[in-house]
């Protein structure tokens, strides 16, 4: 049920109603294997990112597998959509990190908890179909350059560099790996470059004519291999090859000293207030990337089944208890993962089950291989964050950019540029107030006033018809009409049949026009008013200033009335136009 305010009748509350509870009625056995089926497969897939997810972010790989088990699990049972699957996320990589960097772990959690209550209260307020507001160039423009961190911040691993810690500003990271190529570990690269291939060549596999003369049977084998992710094949191949040769890189065991093999604790971050009134930013970052990650994940499930589509304030609400509950247990930043959630929609995925069963999956991982996690080579997760990289950009925007307008190329690589150089927040920041100039400039050209050619009304009267938004950045072109009139024109009539809209600054701007015409002696006179200017014109007690009489409903009544003397025009019934009901539209 939804909660209504009595003192509030404007303000409705979203109702909690995760998707789970609809999807189980008439649930049956064929779907719950669609689901088993799905959720196994993203729980395999789910390992090596979860893992390299939070090893990126400056945390332990442990932190990322939990995120993945507790938040995976609480957005698929609470979440608004039928087939998302939540967990740490490469969007968050570069976010993380520097909050580490320069708040510590402690105040990441804490920030992480108060991002999860801020999006659970944005759900709760139906502020979800805000984010699709955001301008598809900003999106576009923070997802490459966050793209660009996330590789850059691999360099490290990939070559194996002797690096303690990795500062987070972009060109400070540049020159520290610059000064420390002199200590590039060779097996290290090779183990990277080949985990690399290995993700980029791998579902290729199942595409590949087979040999002639192989047995059925072993035919069927190597289909069902190659059907495996590439990433859990790679890095199975890397870290079987680190502990039988022996080879001289960094691993999980030799940085983190393994995984453990156990449940995570309940634990509570040191709170301050004085702490967490500095964490502001990180708290409104994180819940930002958050609720449009989970949003845009949602989006394109539902572009890809015919199931129900997603309900955004639902999924907003499951992400705040999931962002609320997991850094407890040591878990980072979760939101809807699109390389996941894909995977489990073309596994065959039906219900929020098999989110369920993925994040139980891991669980079982964790509880049972954890020991092997420790020869993981950190070279073999590098390359298959790279490949995530790449996969997560949209590069191809780029070359596009010549078929777009100005304000879209300063947009997208303008909040590109920002997200590189600075952050994500300064980016989307900078690039939302463009948006909303761009935005301003385009419907103030669109605004426009244009003569009306009146033969038969004479010299002394004059008609502009008024097209598009009248708002506070077109007001100018009206502030010029008393000054272009022709001296002998005694009567303006503003035909408005095409002016959609107007607000409080157009209508000062109306009203302003009114006191310049009457002080030369013209009257103003309004015809074709639309429901939502004549409702404005009439709450805020402009149509008795001017006189409910000059507002018309036709061009004709409003010549006829030109040509009448005020004084007759003053003891004239008032027209139709003035009289209309107010409607809930004005």
């Amino acid at each position: 049920m939804s909660i209504k305010f009595p003192g509030l009748p404007g303000l409705e509350l979203a109702p909690f109603r995760p998707r789970l509870l609809s999807a189980i009625q008439g649930y049956d056995r064929q779907r719950f294997a669609s689901d088993l089926s799905a959720g196994l497969t993203v729980g395999i897939v789910a390992l090596p990112l979860a893992m390299a997810f939070a090893i990126a972010s400056g945390v332990k790989p442990e932190q990322g597998l939990f995120t993945a088990i507790i938040a995976g699990f609480l957005i698929a049972a609470l979440g608004g959509s039928s087939v998302q699957i939540g967990g740490p996320a490469g969007a968050f990589i570069v976010i993380v990190y520097g909050i580490v960097q320069r708040y510590g772990l402690g105040n990441l959690l804490i920030a992480t908890v108060l991002a999860g209550g801020l999006l659970f209260l944005m759900g709760l307020f139906k502020l979800g179909v805000l984010v699709r507001y955001i301008p598809v160039s900003i999106v576009i423009g923070f997802t490459n350059g966050i793209a660009v961190l996330i590789a850059l911040s691999q360099v490290k691993d990939l070559l194996g560099l002797r690096i303690e810690n990795l500062p987070a500003d972009f060109f400070t990271q540049i020159a520290v790996l610059a000064r420390h190529l002199d200590t590039l570990n060779p097996y290290a690269v090779a183990t990277g470059l080949a985990c690399l291939a290995i993700v980029v060549v791998w579902p290729k596999l199942y595409a590949l004519p087979l040999p002639s003369g192989l047995a059925s049977r072993s035919e069927r084998w190597l289909r069902t291999l190659a059907r495996l992710p590439g990433t859990v094949i790679a890095l199975g191949l890397a870290t079987a090859a680190t502990a039988l040769f022996g080879l001289p890189v960094e691993t999980i065991g030799s940085r983190f000293g393994g995984i453990p093999q156990a449940l995570p604790s309940l634990q509570f971050p040191d709170f301050s207030w004085e702490g967490a009134k500095q964490l502001f930013i990180p708290t409104i970052t994180i819940a930002m990337l958050g609720a449009i990650e989970s949003l845009l994940c949602a989006r394109v499930a539902d572009n890809m089944t015919d199931l129900p589509r997603h309900d955004p304030n639902q999924e907003l609400m499951a992400q705040g208890v999931a962002n609320i509950v997991t850094p407890f247990f040591g878990g980072i930043p979760a939101t809807g993962t699109i390389a996941r959630t894909v995977t489990n929609v073309r596994s065959g995925a039906a219900t929020p089950v098999a989110g369920i069963v993925h994040a139980l999956t891991l669980l079982l991982i964790v509880l049972v291989a954890a020991p092997l996690a420790s020869s993981v080579p950190l070279a073999a997760l590098a390359g298959i964050l790279l490949f995530v990289a790449w996969n997560m950009g949209e590069w191809r925007e780029f070359a596009r950019l010549k078929h777009f307008n100005m304000p879209y190329r300063v947009l997208l690589v303008g909040t590109f540029v920002l997200t590189v150089v600075f952050d994500l927040t300064v980016a989307v920041e900078v690039g939302l107030v463009l948006a909303c100039v761009f935005f301003i400039y385009r419907m103030s050209v669109l605004f426009r006033i244009a003569e009306l050619p009146l033969p038969a009304a004479g010299r002394d009267v004059q008609a502009l018809a008024l097209y598009g938004s009248l708002f506070f950045g077109a007001v100018g072109k009206i502030e010029d009409v008393a000054r272009q009139l022709r001296p002998e024109t005694r009567a303006l009539i503003l035909e408005m049949h095409q002016l959609i809209s107007v607000d409080t600054t157009g209508l000062d701007a109306l009203e302003q026009l009114h006191r310049d015409l009457a002080r030369k002696g013209v009257r103003l006179i309004l015809c074709e008013l639309n429901e939502q200017p004549l409702g404005l014109i009439r709450r805020s007690g402009f149509i008795e200033r001017i006189g409910a009489q000059h507002i018309v409903d036709t061009l004709g009544e409003a010549i006829t009335l030109a040509h009448q003397s005020p004084a007759a025009a003053a003891q004239a019934p008032s027209p139709a136009g003035a009289l209309k009901p107010d409607s809930a539209a004005a």
